[in-house]
């Protein structure tokens, strides 16, 4: 099984649109968390939201999971061992208030077990080189010690050297 998500602020009818796409065209049975989509899939199995743990359940019992560009899904594909492709929602498509996915998505495209889409014209490549490969996102859960002294070297200096 696949597992779609969109998260759960803002609609992707784009992605889950091409995700059902290709699931008619495969017969891949593709389960998809669909938030607020407006988009009414043929294709696919359909859940508008889910509990965190059902959410996990379908993350952990997926092949891999097809998601946007939402760090929060990122890090639980890779908690939970499972590659990912991403396709980041765009501020120009009205699909997001800043264009901070497609930066998530080009800082992510080259990590292990992280297939970028970046739009929806590639998405059904990425998800067959995804199942293909099916290595974890090898995605750091924790800031290196470096980014973790950066932090707070800026937040002592926004605080004007107070601790």
């Amino acid at each position: 099984m696949i597992f779609v998500t969109v998260g759960s602020v803002f609609p992707f009818d784009r992605m889950i649109a091409a995700a059902d796409a290709w699931a008619a065209q495969t017969g891949v049975r593709t389960l998809a968390q669909i938030g607020r989509s407006t988009y009414s899939p043929r294709a696919l199995e359909v859940v508008q939201t889910m509990p965190l743990a059902a959410y996990r359940e379908a993350v952990t019992s997926s092949e891999i999971v097809v998601a946007h560009a939402g760090m929060g899904s990122i890090m639980t594909a890779a908690e939970c061992n499972k590659a990912i492709v991403v396709m980041p929602r765009r501020k120009d498509l009205g699909e997001h208030n800043t264009d901070h996915q497609l930066d998530t998505a080009q800082w992510m495209r080259d990590r292990p077990g992280v297939f970028v889409a970046m739009d929806e014209g590639e998405l059904g490549d990425r998800i067959a080189a995804a199942r293909a490969v099916r290595q974890a996102a090898a995605v750091p859960l924790a800031a290196d010690r470096e980014m973790i002294a950066r932090l707070k070297a800026r937040i002592t200096d926004y605080l004007g050297g107070q601790r």
